[in-house]
């Protein structure tokens, strides 16, 4: 059964309770270093199957993946799905939505 994806308020509204989850910037660094989530890692859709092993520890736990509007972070949260990882979220619309 597919994950859901987590839309800008849900991620919003759990960030102010003080929740730390997960987040990952598919984008790439010179996109990421104009604006990011507070807390994000980046790592570029590109990088991304390299990045595997670090990425190991939160394969049974909640991720969230995001882009600049949503297409990157869709292909990047069906390869970590297909990667075994359980929980994986799209942030609805991206960055830009946030």
């Amino acid at each position: 059964m597919p994950v859901p994806d987590i839309t800008p308020a849900e991620l919003h509204q759990r960030q102010q309770a003080g929740e730390m989850p997960t987040i990952i910037d598919v984008r790439e660094p010179w996109e990421f270093e104009e604006s990011h989530i507070p807390g994000a890692q980046n790592i570029p859709l590109g990088s991304l199957p390299t990045k595997l092993d670090d990425l190991e520890e939160h394969k049974d736990q909640e991720v969230i993946v995001h882009c600049k509007s949503g297409a990157r972070s869709s292909a990047a949260k069906a390869f970590l799905t297909q990667q075994g990882f359980t929980n994986v979220r799209n942030l609805e619309g991206g960055i830009l939505a946030y």
